[in-house]
């Protein structure tokens, strides 16, 4: 009896990680940076839901949070958010022609639903572009490259 309880205790277990892992896809994001020169361009990369307000922080390259004041939009809603914790979300600043690959976790439910991703961008005493680049989150929009118009020449995402 107690070896049964066990086996089907095991099988919940299994069941209810394969739903959870169900729920969200990992994608590896492919950044290319633009030939600028300056400094590590600092870059948030953000959901933003169906009415263009942001709705979650999904990764950010810089980790020193003193710069993040020059992401001016993204820090609004970054700072008024108590819940917003991105310690595990951060990762080295990006210089001009350099690239990144980091790996960044998208809900299902939000794909063919009206969001997308915003990655922004700002360089120290240089411009600032609250939308270097969109992606819509859309089965098409996830398989094509997307080309910024600042300082992200362009952004490859591949499920994993």
């Amino acid at each position: 009896m107690k070896s049964i309880k066990i086996a089907l205790t095991a099988v919940l277990i299994c069941l209810v990680s394969f739903n959870i892992n169900a729920q969200s896809g990992k994608y590896k994001c492919m950044l290319q940076m633009s030939n600028y020169m300056g400094e590590g361009a600092y870059i948030v990369v953000s959901l933003i839901n169906a009415k263009g307000d942001y709705e979650k922080t999904l990764y950010v390259m810089g980790d020193d949070k003193k710069w993040y004041k020059s992401l001016k939009e993204w820090n609004k809603f970054h700072t008024a958010q108590k819940s917003d914790d991105i310690s595990a979300k951060t990762g080295a600043s990006v210089t001009g022609g350099d690239r990144s690959i980091t790996t960044i976790e998208i809900e299902n439910s939000k794909i063919n639903k009206g969001y997308k991703l915003r990655f922004e961008s700002a360089v120290e005493d240089q411009k600032y572009y609250v939308n270097d680049l969109e992606i819509p989150l859309t089965t098409e929009g996830l398989a094509e490259k997307t080309e910024g118009k600042g300082y992200i020449r362009y952004v490859r995402l591949n499920k994993i």
